[in-house]
This record gives C-alpha cells, structure tokens and sequence, in this order.
C-alpha cells in the first residue's frame, strides 16, 4: 500500500506535466495563429494606406494602379486562404480600392455636383450588400435597429453640426445647392444621409469595424478602421483633412461600438455632410446668428 501510495502520485505529477506541455504548446500555436492573422490582415490595410499618401500628393496613376492591384490580390487571396477569419476580413476590405476607383473614375464623366455622389455610391450598393451576404452578418453586426431612434435623430443633428463646423474650419467646403430652398435641402439630405452616410457606414462600421474587431479586438479595430476611414478623404490635398476625419471616424467607430445602432451613425454621418456641403456655405459657421 506505501509502494502504490508513493507512485501515484508520480504519475499524477507525470500527467500533470504532460497536460501542462499540451497546453503550452497549444497556446503557443494560438498566438502564432493570432499574429499570422494580425499580419495577413496588416498587409493589405498598410498598402491601401499608402496608395491614399500617394493621391494626398497628386500621384493619381501611380494609386490607381495600386488600388487595382489590391483588389485583384485580395479577390485571388478569398480563393486561396483556408482561414475564415482573414477571407472574410479580405472579402471587407475589398470594398476600399473599389470605392476609391470607382470615386476617381466618376469626374471624368461628370464635374462634381450633388448628383455625382449618387453615380458613385449608387452602384456600390450592389457590392455592399454581396458582402453583407457572404460576410453573414445578423443584424446586431449591421446595427440594423430603430430602437431610440427618437432620441438619436435630434442628437445625430447636434452632433452633426458641432462636427460638420470643425471640418468647414479645416477644408472651407463649398455649396453643393445653390441655395437653402427646403426642396433643395431635401435633396441635399436625401443624398448625404441614404446614399453617402449610409453607404459608408455600412462599408466602414458594420462590415470592416465588425471584421477588425474580431482580429484585433475592439479598441484597435476602432483605430485601424478609422485610419482607413481618414485616409480615404486624401483627396482634399490637406493632411489637417485627412487627421480630422480619422477623429471623426473614431467617435463615430465607439458609438457603433456603444450602441450597435446603423441609423444613428448614418445620420450623423448625413448631417455632417448637410451642414458641411450646404447650410454652412451659405450662412458661415454661425448660422447667421452671429
């Protein structure tokens, strides 16, 4: 009886050992797989950066050529990772070279007015919603939810005209109605709210935000999407732009991630736009009352 009392419990401290190297081991090979992760995603989100640092200094060629690239790259990468996580997190990111191009291609037929934002975000619908589709996002992820909605649509326009002065500060936009008509104003709204701000939220909150999230967790998600979100208005030429927008992107990113709400960061995102591109040109940053 001492002899077999004595032996179990080497045994169990040989078991114990064991177990203890399987889970290590395991653990080690989660992190590798995390970090892997961490860099195939990494990649993609680092060149489309660059393409955009590229348009900021008039190289319009050189970015086209490599949004093209990034999209043909991450549409073969969908085929050939087994991962679901960096496949569907490529399938997300492929809509940013293809808003970029399909942006850049648009003043060639058309100057820039109200309803040039319609023939680009317009056909983007239809790749928006294949996403939604193979991404399987519920309708948490999306935000789809009208819960509070009375409260957030007067607190989208505050938020939207506090925001919306501090980017008039930095770009000085100009009107895109020639005057505050309430039939122009509709269609101002109409277009910034259900074609630009809910396009782009769907792109950048519910669908990208919701991918990175799931790869680097909820903070970093929030700023990686932002950045991407900031990069893409280079356009405008001016870095201050670029970094306002980021912020702005970042507020916008928590309060999806606090509420899971798309209609309240589709609005605000709308009246940025409408105070931006149209109420503030015309009456300045104090609306006329001061």
């Amino acid at each position: 009886m001492k002899i077999k009392n004595l032996e179990l419990p080497a045994k169990n401290k040989e078991n114990i050992s064991c177990l203890e190297a399987e889970y290590q081991e395991t653990n080690e090979l989660e992190n590798l797989k995390i970090r892997n992760k961490k860099v195939y995603v990494g990649i993609p989100i680092l060149a489309m950066t660059f393409a955009e640092v590229l348009i900021y200094f008039g190289k319009i060629n050189e970015a086209l050529w490599i949004h093209m690239a990034i999209l043909i790259g991450l549409s073969l990468s969908t085929t050939l990772t087994k991962n679901e996580d960096i496949y569907k997190t490529y399938q997300a990111l492929m809509l940013l070279p293809l808003l970029r191009l399909v942006s850049l291609s648009m003043p060639i037929f058309f100057d820039t007015t109200l309803y040039s934002f319609i023939f680009i975000y317009a056909p983007l619908a239809i790749p928006v919603t294949i996403n939604v589709a193979y991404q399987k996002l519920t309708r948490e992820d999306m935000g789809l939810t009208l819960s509070k909605i009375w409260f957030y649509l007067p607190l989208s326009v505050l938020i939207g005209f506090g925001l919306g002065i501090g980017e008039y500060m930095v770009i000085q936009a100009g009107y895109l109605i020639p005057d505050l008509s309430p039939l122009n104003l509709l269609k101002l709204a109409v277009v910034m709210v259900f074609f630009v701000g809910l396009i782009e939220e769907v792109i950048f909150r519910s669908i990208i935000q919701t991918r990175l999230n799931k790869i680097y967790g909820a903070w970093r998600g929030i700023i990686l999407s932002s950045i991407l979100f900031g990069f893409m208005h280079s356009a405008y030429g001016t870095f201050y732009e670029v970094l306002y927008t980021l912020f702005v992107g970042a507020i916008i990113g928590y309060m999806f991630y606090k509420t899971r709400s798309l209609p309240l960061i589709t609005l605000i995102h709308g009246f940025v736009n409408i105070f931006l591109f149209g109420v503030i040109p015309h009456l300045g940053p104090g609306l006329g009352l001061l």
